[in-house]
């Protein structure tokens, strides 16, 4: 990337920064002197942000389950600036069930912004990258898009496609000068567990034991929680802007013991099972001497 003096900065466009990492984010992109379509569904709640940046910042209107605001966010984003160098798929929020307690409609609306919403704003930027053949999207997912828990297994499933979604993705944009890197954020203090979570009104005896007290537990470490957005922010700069950007970047403590602890535990299972895995396949046809 040019220089943050340089007239043809990056330009960052990031979804979901009126709060949390996109906000802490937004900021930190701008305090570099680099150019930012920071984007919210209330722009407003964005003018303490771009205030004092000039022309280098646009506050735009943006919920991403809206295939309209899109288009017209991404158009504004390229008129004022020319170009996107990095898009940040950061919008998105969590939900708090059992699996048996989720309601259809609250689970549907979840993968639209989780999901669909990433999917179509990166469909809109795709093109603009295509044509210059450079950029780069990052993709935040979460540790719960490598590791499930109870009460929380819709919100793993959208973050789960976010993982295998972005992993094919890097895979048909990376001829074309494109990076993706998948960002996996532990617990930080930001809005997830707090005003920003939903959760079924439905609850079942059966697992108070087990969705229950998690539900609890997740709500109870709002305001607590040991991730600095800001510093997370800096940590996913460092990676678009190294020599190889990674494809997944970990972020906080837990996130990475918790995700190496899954590791090990597949491994376990894969090497446990290989005899009756190998099995499954044709008999191989030795030749005959």
């Amino acid at each position: 990337m040019t220089s943050p003096d340089s007239p043809d900065s990056p330009v960052w466009f990031i979804t979901g920064c009126s709060s949390g990492l996109g906000r802490a984010l937004a900021r930190a992109v701008l305090e570099r002197g680099w150019r930012a379509a920071v984007t919210a569904r209330d722009p407003d709640q964005l003018a303490d942000v771009v205030r004092g940046h000039g022309e280098r910042a646009v506050a735009l209107a943006l919920d991403v389950t809206d295939d309209e605001q899109i288009a017209k966010a991404v158009a504004q984003a390229q008129a004022a600036f020319g170009q996107i160098d990095v898009l940040v798929n950061n919008a998105g929020y969590g939900y708090l069930a059992a699996i048996e307690e989720g309601a259809d409609d609250e689970v549907r609306a979840l993968f639209d912004t989780n999901v669909f919403g990433l999917v179509n704003t990166t469909k809109a930027v795709l093109p603009l990258m295509r044509d210059r053949r450079a950029g780069h999207i990052v993709n935040v997912s979460s540790l719960g898009g490598l590791v499930g828990f109870g009460a929380t297994g819709y919100y793993h499933a959208t973050k789960f496609a976010v993982e295998g979604l972005s992993e094919s993705l890097a895979a048909e944009v990376a001829p074309l000068g494109i990076n993706v890197t998948i960002v996996e954020p532990a617990a930080f203090r930001t809005n997830w567990s707090g005003p920003s979570m939903r959760q079924s009104a439905t609850t079942l005896d059966d697992y108070a034991a087990t969705a229950g007290v998690r539900r609890a537990g997740t709500l109870a470490t709002y305001g607590r929680q040991p991730g600095d957005p800001a510093r997370a922010a800096r940590a996913v700069i460092d990676a678009v802007t190294g020599e190889r950007p990674p494809l997944r970047l970990l972020l906080g403590k837990a996130a990475y013991d918790l995700a190496t602890a899954k590791l090990d535990s597949l491994r376990a299972d894969f090497d446990a099972w290989q005899g009756v895995t190998l099995s499954a396949d044709f008999p191989t046809t030795q030749p005959a001497s």
